[in-house]
Protein backbone atom coordinates (compact mmCIF):
# COMPACT_ATOMS: atom_id res chain seq x y z
CA UNK A 1 0.00 0.00 0.00
CA UNK A 2 1.28 3.45 -0.88
CA UNK A 3 2.34 5.79 1.88
CA UNK A 4 0.25 8.52 1.15
CA UNK A 5 -2.83 6.02 1.59
CA UNK A 6 -1.67 5.32 4.62
CA UNK A 7 -2.00 8.40 6.47
CA UNK A 8 -4.93 9.44 7.95
CA UNK A 9 -7.83 11.78 8.27
CA UNK A 10 -6.35 12.33 12.05
CA UNK A 11 -2.82 12.22 10.58
CA UNK A 12 -3.48 15.25 8.04
CA UNK A 13 -5.30 17.21 10.27
CA UNK A 14 -3.04 17.50 13.26
CA UNK A 15 0.02 17.88 10.61
CA UNK A 16 -1.76 21.04 9.45
CA UNK A 17 -1.90 22.33 12.41
CA UNK A 18 1.88 21.77 12.95
CA UNK A 19 1.93 23.64 9.79
CA UNK A 20 -0.24 26.73 10.72
CA UNK A 21 1.84 27.15 14.05
CA UNK A 22 5.20 26.62 12.38
CA UNK A 23 4.45 29.65 10.10
CA UNK A 24 3.07 31.82 13.03
CA UNK A 25 6.29 31.39 14.95
CA UNK A 26 8.13 32.14 11.82
CA UNK A 27 6.70 35.03 11.02
CA UNK A 28 7.56 36.67 14.96
CA UNK A 29 11.39 34.41 14.90
CA UNK A 30 12.02 38.26 17.25
CA UNK A 31 10.09 37.91 19.55
CA UNK A 32 12.27 35.20 21.63
CA UNK A 33 15.08 32.92 21.99
CA UNK A 34 12.64 30.52 22.02
CA UNK A 35 10.53 30.93 18.68
CA UNK A 36 13.12 29.27 16.42
CA UNK A 37 12.96 25.90 18.82
CA UNK A 38 9.43 25.99 18.79
CA UNK A 39 9.35 26.46 14.88
CA UNK A 40 11.63 23.02 14.80
CA UNK A 41 9.61 21.15 17.17
CA UNK A 42 6.60 21.84 14.95
CA UNK A 43 8.65 21.14 11.73
CA UNK A 44 9.18 17.76 13.60
CA UNK A 45 5.98 16.98 14.22
CA UNK A 46 5.03 17.42 11.63
CA UNK A 47 6.75 14.31 9.87
CA UNK A 48 5.26 12.07 12.28
CA UNK A 49 2.24 10.93 10.18
CA UNK A 50 4.59 9.78 7.05
CA UNK A 51 7.12 7.92 9.78
CA UNK A 52 4.08 6.06 11.09
CA UNK A 53 3.21 5.26 7.45
CA UNK A 54 6.25 4.16 6.55
CA UNK A 55 6.17 1.18 9.38
CA UNK A 56 6.06 -2.29 8.08
CA UNK A 57 3.56 -3.57 10.07
CA UNK A 58 0.85 -0.82 11.96
CA UNK A 59 -2.00 -3.74 12.38
CA UNK A 60 -0.74 -4.41 15.94
CA UNK A 61 1.39 -3.64 19.04
CA UNK A 62 1.98 -0.64 21.48
CA UNK A 63 3.33 1.22 17.78
CA UNK A 64 0.10 0.84 16.91
CA UNK A 65 -1.58 2.28 19.74
CA UNK A 66 1.35 5.35 19.73
CA UNK A 67 -0.27 5.80 16.49
CA UNK A 68 -3.80 6.19 17.41
CA UNK A 69 -3.15 8.37 20.63
CA UNK A 70 0.10 10.45 19.58
CA UNK A 71 -2.76 13.49 18.74
CA UNK A 72 -3.58 13.69 21.76
CA UNK A 73 0.04 13.94 23.66
CA UNK A 74 0.50 16.76 20.77
CA UNK A 75 -2.89 18.35 22.33
CA UNK A 76 -0.96 18.36 25.99
CA UNK A 77 2.02 20.10 24.47
CA UNK A 78 -0.08 22.73 22.44
CA UNK A 79 -1.88 23.96 25.53
CA UNK A 80 1.19 26.13 27.21
CA UNK A 81 2.03 26.99 23.51
CA UNK A 82 -0.94 29.25 23.66
CA UNK A 83 0.46 31.28 26.51
CA UNK A 84 3.64 31.64 24.85
CA UNK A 85 2.39 32.96 22.03
CA UNK A 86 -0.35 35.26 23.57
CA UNK A 87 2.33 36.72 26.04
CA UNK A 88 5.26 36.81 22.73
CA UNK A 89 3.10 39.07 20.41
CA UNK A 90 2.18 41.06 23.17
CA UNK A 91 -1.88 41.15 21.99
CA UNK A 92 -4.46 42.76 24.09
CA UNK A 93 -8.00 40.49 25.68
CA UNK A 94 -11.04 40.74 24.26
CA UNK A 95 -12.99 40.31 27.67
CA UNK A 96 -15.04 43.85 27.73
CA UNK A 97 -16.42 41.91 24.48
CA UNK A 98 -17.41 38.85 26.44
CA UNK A 99 -18.26 40.92 29.70
CA UNK A 100 -21.35 42.94 27.84
CA UNK A 101 -22.22 39.80 25.85
CA UNK A 102 -22.49 37.60 28.83
CA UNK A 103 -24.56 40.83 30.71
CA UNK A 104 -26.80 41.10 27.59
CA UNK A 105 -27.46 36.92 27.53
CA UNK A 106 -27.72 36.51 30.99
CA UNK A 107 -28.59 40.07 32.27
CA UNK A 108 -25.93 39.76 35.04
CA UNK A 109 -22.37 37.92 35.50
CA UNK A 110 -23.62 34.14 36.79
CA UNK A 111 -19.94 33.69 37.91
CA UNK A 112 -19.67 37.02 40.45
CA UNK A 113 -23.00 36.38 41.89
CA UNK A 114 -23.38 32.45 42.16
CA UNK A 115 -20.22 31.67 44.77
CA UNK A 116 -21.29 34.31 47.15
CA UNK A 117 -25.03 33.29 47.24
CA UNK A 118 -24.37 29.66 48.06
CA UNK A 119 -20.65 29.24 49.66
CA UNK A 120 -21.24 25.97 51.05
CA UNK A 121 -18.22 24.09 51.78
CA UNK A 122 -19.90 20.65 50.25
CA UNK A 123 -20.90 22.60 47.31
CA UNK A 124 -17.18 24.15 46.78
CA UNK A 125 -15.83 20.95 47.04
CA UNK A 126 -17.68 19.38 44.77
CA UNK A 127 -18.06 21.93 42.02
CA UNK A 128 -13.94 21.67 42.18
CA UNK A 129 -13.75 18.11 42.29
CA UNK A 130 -16.16 18.07 38.81
CA UNK A 131 -13.55 20.74 37.35
CA UNK A 132 -10.67 18.60 38.34
CA UNK A 133 -12.14 15.79 37.16
CA UNK A 134 -12.36 16.82 33.55
CA UNK A 135 -8.57 15.79 33.20
CA UNK A 136 -9.66 12.01 33.92
CA UNK A 137 -13.02 12.59 31.80
CA UNK A 138 -10.99 13.58 28.75
CA UNK A 139 -8.23 10.91 28.60
CA UNK A 140 -9.22 8.10 30.12
CA UNK A 141 -11.95 7.25 27.83
CA UNK A 142 -8.89 7.21 24.38
CA UNK A 143 -6.61 5.14 26.69
CA UNK A 144 -9.57 2.33 28.08
CA UNK A 145 -10.60 1.60 24.49
CA UNK A 146 -6.94 1.19 23.14
CA UNK A 147 -6.30 -1.55 26.02
CA UNK A 148 -9.00 -2.86 24.54
CA UNK A 149 -7.91 -3.21 21.08
CA UNK A 150 -10.62 -1.12 19.57
CA UNK A 151 -8.84 0.56 17.10
CA UNK A 152 -11.89 2.22 15.72
CA UNK A 153 -13.23 3.77 18.66
CA UNK A 154 -9.34 5.20 19.58
CA UNK A 155 -9.07 6.94 16.29
CA UNK A 156 -12.40 8.50 16.12
CA UNK A 157 -11.93 9.83 19.76
CA UNK A 158 -8.89 11.16 18.97
CA UNK A 159 -10.07 12.77 15.28
CA UNK A 160 -12.56 14.32 17.51
CA UNK A 161 -10.78 15.49 20.45
CA UNK A 162 -8.62 16.93 18.46
CA UNK A 163 -10.97 18.78 15.88
CA UNK A 164 -12.60 20.33 19.10
CA UNK A 165 -9.45 21.48 20.99
CA UNK A 166 -7.45 22.99 17.61
CA UNK A 167 -10.72 24.70 16.85
CA UNK A 168 -10.51 26.15 20.50
CA UNK A 169 -6.76 26.59 19.77
CA UNK A 170 -7.26 28.97 16.33
CA UNK A 171 -9.93 30.68 18.14
CA UNK A 172 -7.88 31.64 21.04
CA UNK A 173 -4.99 32.98 19.08
CA UNK A 174 -6.90 35.21 17.09
CA UNK A 175 -9.74 36.18 19.66
CA UNK A 176 -7.78 35.99 23.29
CA UNK A 177 -10.13 36.39 26.45
CA UNK A 178 -8.47 36.37 29.96
CA UNK A 179 -11.73 35.21 31.66
CA UNK A 180 -12.44 36.45 35.36
CA UNK A 181 -9.90 34.98 37.21
CA UNK A 182 -7.33 36.73 35.53
CA UNK A 183 -8.99 39.58 33.62
CA UNK A 184 -10.73 40.87 36.82
CA UNK A 185 -10.81 40.93 40.84
CA UNK A 186 -12.74 37.33 41.61
CA UNK A 187 -14.98 37.41 44.47
CA UNK A 188 -12.80 35.49 47.73
CA UNK A 189 -13.31 32.13 47.79
CA UNK A 190 -14.53 31.20 51.84
CA UNK A 191 -12.96 27.90 51.54
CA UNK A 192 -9.74 28.38 50.36
CA UNK A 193 -8.60 25.27 52.60
CA UNK A 194 -10.70 23.10 50.74
CA UNK A 195 -8.81 19.58 49.18
CA UNK A 196 -10.19 20.03 45.57
CA UNK A 197 -9.58 24.03 45.83
CA UNK A 198 -5.76 23.47 46.30
CA UNK A 199 -5.40 20.52 43.95
CA UNK A 200 -7.60 23.27 40.83
CA UNK A 201 -5.69 26.28 42.18
CA UNK A 202 -1.99 24.43 42.18
CA UNK A 203 -2.76 22.77 38.72
CA UNK A 204 -3.76 26.20 37.56
CA UNK A 205 -0.87 27.92 38.65
CA UNK A 206 1.50 25.45 36.65
CA UNK A 207 -0.35 24.87 33.51
CA UNK A 208 -2.55 27.80 32.59
CA UNK A 209 -2.36 29.61 29.62
CA UNK A 210 -3.57 33.31 29.11
CA UNK A 211 -5.77 34.62 26.57
CA UNK A 212 -7.89 30.57 26.83
CA UNK A 213 -11.40 31.37 28.54
CA UNK A 214 -13.77 31.67 25.01
CA UNK A 215 -15.13 29.29 24.47
CA UNK A 216 -14.40 27.34 27.42
CA UNK A 217 -12.03 24.39 26.38
CA UNK A 218 -13.32 22.73 29.78
CA UNK A 219 -16.52 22.54 28.45
CA UNK A 220 -16.02 21.71 24.87
CA UNK A 221 -13.70 19.13 25.86
CA UNK A 222 -16.42 17.23 28.01
CA UNK A 223 -19.32 17.64 25.98
CA UNK A 224 -17.29 16.16 23.31
CA UNK A 225 -16.42 13.18 25.44
CA UNK A 226 -19.52 13.01 26.31
CA UNK A 227 -20.63 12.85 22.48
CA UNK A 228 -18.17 9.71 21.93
CA UNK A 229 -19.58 8.50 24.87
CA UNK A 230 -22.87 7.72 23.29
CA UNK A 231 -21.20 6.35 20.59
CA UNK A 232 -18.91 3.88 21.89
CA UNK A 233 -19.87 3.30 25.31
CA UNK A 234 -22.89 1.35 27.07
CA UNK A 235 -26.01 3.70 28.20
CA UNK A 236 -24.74 4.26 31.87
CA UNK A 237 -21.29 4.66 31.35
CA UNK A 238 -22.29 7.35 28.49
CA UNK A 239 -24.77 8.83 31.03
CA UNK A 240 -21.93 9.10 33.92
CA UNK A 241 -20.14 10.79 30.91
CA UNK A 242 -22.44 12.79 30.42
CA UNK A 243 -22.96 14.62 33.94
CA UNK A 244 -19.56 14.27 34.71
CA UNK A 245 -19.37 16.79 31.62
CA UNK A 246 -22.80 19.10 32.83
CA UNK A 247 -21.24 19.13 36.25
CA UNK A 248 -17.97 20.68 33.98
CA UNK A 249 -20.14 22.91 32.61
CA UNK A 250 -21.30 23.98 35.92
CA UNK A 251 -18.25 24.25 38.17
CA UNK A 252 -16.52 26.50 35.33
CA UNK A 253 -18.84 29.51 36.42
CA UNK A 254 -18.96 28.77 40.46
CA UNK A 255 -15.40 28.61 40.34
CA UNK A 256 -14.28 32.15 38.37
CA UNK A 257 -12.48 30.45 35.90
CA UNK A 258 -14.87 31.39 32.97
CA UNK A 259 -17.57 33.84 32.22
CA UNK A 260 -20.93 32.13 31.84
CA UNK A 261 -21.20 32.96 28.35
CA UNK A 262 -17.27 31.08 27.97
CA UNK A 263 -19.64 27.39 29.35
CA UNK A 264 -22.29 28.46 26.87
CA UNK A 265 -19.87 29.08 23.70
CA UNK A 266 -18.30 25.79 24.76
CA UNK A 267 -21.27 23.99 24.61
CA UNK A 268 -22.29 25.02 21.07
CA UNK A 269 -19.02 25.17 20.04
CA UNK A 270 -18.42 21.39 20.68
CA UNK A 271 -21.93 19.70 18.94
CA UNK A 272 -21.43 22.28 15.98
CA UNK A 273 -18.43 20.88 15.33
CA UNK A 274 -19.17 17.06 16.01
CA UNK A 275 -22.64 17.59 14.20
CA UNK A 276 -21.59 19.39 11.41
CA UNK A 277 -18.16 19.39 11.10
CA UNK A 278 -16.38 16.63 11.66
CA UNK A 279 -17.97 14.40 9.02
CA UNK A 280 -16.85 16.60 6.29
CA UNK A 281 -13.49 16.61 7.69
CA UNK A 282 -13.06 13.64 7.72
CA UNK A 283 -14.26 12.90 4.03
CA UNK A 284 -12.42 15.87 2.76
CA UNK A 285 -9.05 14.75 4.92
CA UNK A 286 -9.55 11.57 3.60
CA UNK A 287 -9.83 11.67 0.09
CA UNK A 288 -13.09 10.31 -0.02
CA UNK A 289 -15.17 12.12 -2.41
CA UNK A 290 -19.31 12.35 -1.55
CA UNK A 291 -21.07 9.28 -2.74
CA UNK A 292 -22.75 9.90 -6.15
CA UNK A 293 -26.65 10.61 -6.60
CA UNK A 294 -28.39 7.29 -7.10
CA UNK A 295 -29.77 7.40 -10.68
CA UNK A 296 -33.32 6.36 -10.10
CA UNK A 297 -34.67 3.40 -12.88
CA UNK A 298 -37.11 4.60 -15.62
CA UNK A 299 -40.46 3.55 -14.12
CA UNK A 300 -42.03 4.24 -17.06
CA UNK A 301 -40.20 1.51 -19.11
CA UNK A 302 -40.44 -1.26 -16.44
CA UNK A 303 -44.22 -0.89 -16.35
CA UNK A 304 -46.61 -2.49 -18.67
CA UNK A 305 -48.27 -0.57 -21.01
CA UNK A 306 -51.79 0.30 -19.72
CA UNK A 307 -53.52 1.24 -23.21
CA UNK A 308 -55.26 4.41 -23.54
CA UNK A 309 -58.44 3.91 -20.62
CA UNK A 310 -55.71 3.15 -17.97
CA UNK A 311 -57.91 -0.73 -17.61
CA UNK A 312 -55.41 -3.10 -17.33
CA UNK A 313 -58.46 -5.90 -16.94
Amino acid sequence: MAVANRVLAGDRFIASYNALMAGVWALHLDRGHFALWIVAAHMAALTLPWLFARLPDRSAGWMTTLHDLYPLVLLLAYWPELGLLHEALLVGSFDNYIVALDQHVFGTHLHAIWMPAMPYLWLSELMYFMYFAYYALIFLPPIVVAVQGRRAAVRDMAFRLMVTYVGCYLIYITFPVLGPRLAMEAYAEPHTGGLFYQIVHGALEVGDSRGTAFPSSHVAGGVTIAYLAWRWFSRPVALLMSLEATGILLSTVYTQSHYAIDAVAGLAWALGLQVFVVPMLRSLLSGRRPAPTPVLPDFAVMLPATGGTGDTS
